[in-house]
């Protein structure tokens, strides 16, 4: 069909966008969904962009026009009319999608409207010919969709400019739909579309050999965030399918494992939406893994997460994370597991820190406290493969703060919350940072409460930063509490050898200031380079009149790093032999400059080191 015959077959004007989708899908060749979409028909005109609302102007619009028509029982005569006062505003549909989405978030199941809200959210979504209109639909739909809405919510997302608004009101009530239609999307790869077909053929085999090629040469990432990509398979449908095959054992573990990282970017666990199943069948499949580096590693973070970490606060029957805790302990306890890290431990780089960290982790989250424990702090390391994060996981009632009130948070280290006695309650409130999004606290927020000592209690209240309703206060008997800071602060059985380095270098660089004062630096940290763990990265500024504190606000400045390699000796040692060529002469010349300028370095008197980039 000509594109002048598709014209006229259907027209914008009176044609539903959802009709238009079907069609436009029915006579594609194979029926494939281009990545970008299928071009809305023409017959729309743009927005001038003088004429176009700000947001302010746009969602009181958009709201006065829905209104009262949100309550009117005759959904035909309220879309009719929605469509039309859409249609008239100057307001792009994306911040239509945006305002109706609010809307629809505020209505709760008890309010008297939302039924009818519903309605007319289906009716505009499903016979609305002007994208205004669908774009109000799917944003309403986002919070009162059901699951019969999946059709018609699914088969817009086939159109330009409407798969985010159709993925996103998916994910809340068929993630799977959700996943495979965000992957539909950006097919452009081979065998994405070779993936896509096998899913929507239901065909077991060829997703298993998808996911596991021949390991030569060893195949390329998915282009795909791990829990998009399990969703899309059913990852733990197809583990239960393959009992026997340890590969997709190992490799559902870790993708289990990077959804439990804390410091993914992108969607992420818990953001699978059976994760309890998953994890369930890997742990059942874990004795078939051979005993070897990665998988003791891969098992052991799965261990952690489930202790401390966003496993721990699924949603499981009683006693059955502890189960698998303790079967993948008794299995990581068998002599060929210990064997690994003996072999390893003479090993050099990746492999010898990977083998400390099991030898100095391995049995923590094994080890639980007995009994009610209302009060615990847990500092965890996590995989050096894969980025060594040092956390203070704080747990309540055996489950973890943090994962519980503030998924995408990163725990505070134990400098901050043990060593410079943040946790520390006082009769004087003071409010304490728990933890941080991997994108800063200026992108996500950050998790914040308020501790004080009130008599024999230590209170924590004023929560700030946290997910959902706002958590009710905590109270702990506070002999319990000072001990348990007391007995985390002084365990250092999980540090590694860069990390004392690197704290003795800060407390010496914090006790001997002139060190850098007398150079006009300062502003000082030391801390395991984040790309090599095993060692030890010193960073300090320099600026005119740093030393003195006499700078002058916004002048030049250069900031510098210094690496101090583990040379093997005791962790005091290196830390005295860095501090002692620290006072041997100008720091600036031991370190290299980082995130510097030109101009800058010319203000100040520093030679621009000829390989340095600009």
């Amino acid at each position: 069909m000509s594109a002048r015959d598709e014209r006229q077959a259907l027209s914008p004007r009176t044609t539903s966008l959802y009709d238009y989708a079907l069609f436009r899908h029915g006579i594609e060749p194979e029926g494939r969904i281009p990545s970008g979409g299928f071009p809305l028909p023409e017959g729309f005109p743009g927005i001038d962009e003088d004429d176009e609302l700000d947001y302010g102007p746009a969602e009181a619009a958009v709201t006065e026009a829905l209104a009262p028509l949100l309550a009117d029982p005759d959904t035909d005569r309220a879309a009719e009319s929605a469509q039309l006062r859409l249609a008239a505003l100057p307001v792009e549909p994306k911040t239509v999608h945006r305002i109706t989405y609010w809307i629809g978030r505020r209505l709760t199941p008890d309010d008297p409207i939302t039924g009818t809200a519903r309605c007319l959210a289906r009716r505009l979504a499903r016979t609305g010919s002007h994208p205004a209109a669908v774009s109000a639909g799917l944003g309403l739909l986002t919070w009162l969709g059901r699951p019969e809405d999946v059709p018609c919510v699914r088969t817009l997302g086939m159109l330009e400019g409407f798969a985010d608004p159709a993925v996103e009101a998916l994910e809340r009530i068929d993630r799977h739909a959700a996943a495979l239609l965000w992957l539909t999307r950006r097919n452009d790869e081979p065998r994405v579309q070779q993936l896509i077909e096998a899913v929507t053929s239901e065909d077991s085999d060829a997703v298993r050999a998808l996911l596991l090629p021949p390991a030569d040469p060893p195949p390329a990432p998915w282009p795909v965030p791990v829990a998009r990509l399990a969703e899309v398979v059913r990852l733990d449908v197809l583990l239960r399918a393959y009992p026997q095959d340890a590969g997709l054992v190992g490799l559902a573990g870790r993708m289990l494992a990077v959804m439990a990282d804390p410091y993914v970017q992108g969607p992420r666990f818990p953001d699978y939406s059976r994760p309890v199943p998953l994890y369930e069948a890997v742990v059942a499949g874990a004795h078939r893994l051979t005993p070897e580096l990665d998988a003791h590693a891969m098992l052991l973070s799965l261990a952690i997460d489930l202790y401390s970490g966003a496993g721990a606060v699924l949603d499981w029957p009683p006693g059955r994370r502890e189960e698998l805790l303790d079967t993948l302990g008794r299995l990581l306890a068998r002599p060929a597991w210990a064997a690994v890290t003996g072999k390893a431990a003479d090993g050099e780089g990746d492999a010898g820190l990977r083998a400390g960290w099991i030898r100095r982790t391995g049995r923590r989250p094994f080890a639980r406290p007995c009994g009610p424990d209302r009060f615990r702090l847990e500092v965890v390391v996590t995989d050096p493969a894969v980025r060594s994060l040092v956390e203070t996981r704080i747990l309540v009632d055996g489950l973890p703060v943090v994962a519980a009130l503030f998924p995408i948070g990163v725990c505070q280290g134990p400098r901050a919350l043990l060593d410079n006695g943040l946790l520390r309650a006082e009769a004087e409130p003071r409010e304490v940072q728990l933890a941080w999004p991997h994108c800063g606290e200026l992108c996500c927020g950050a998790l914040h409460v308020s501790i004080r000592r009130e008599g024999d209690h230590v209170v924590w209240d004023g929560w700030r930063g946290s997910e959902g309703p706002q958590p009710a206060a905590l109270r702990f008997d506070a002999a319990a509490y000072d001990a348990e800071i007391t007995r985390a602060t002084q365990d250092r059985e999980w540090e590694w050898p860069a990390h004392t380095t690197a704290l003795l270098i800060a407390r010496g660089l914090r006790d001997r200031p002139e060190l850098l004062s007398a150079w006009d630096c300062g502003e000082a940290s030391a801390h395991p380079s984040w790309g090599d763990p095993g060692t030890v990265l010193v960073s300090f500024a320099h600026e005119r009149g740093l030393g003195a504190g006499t700078q002058v606000p916004d002048g030049p400045r250069l900031y510098f790093e210094w690496l101090v390699p583990d040379d093997g000796s005791p962790p005091q040692e290196q830390a005295a032999a860095a501090l002692r060529r620290l006072a041997a002469g100008d720091p600036r010349f031991l370190a290299s400059l980082r995130h510097a300028r030109r101009e800058d370095a010319e203000a100040l008197g520093f030679p621009w080191p000829e390989e340095e980039e600009e």
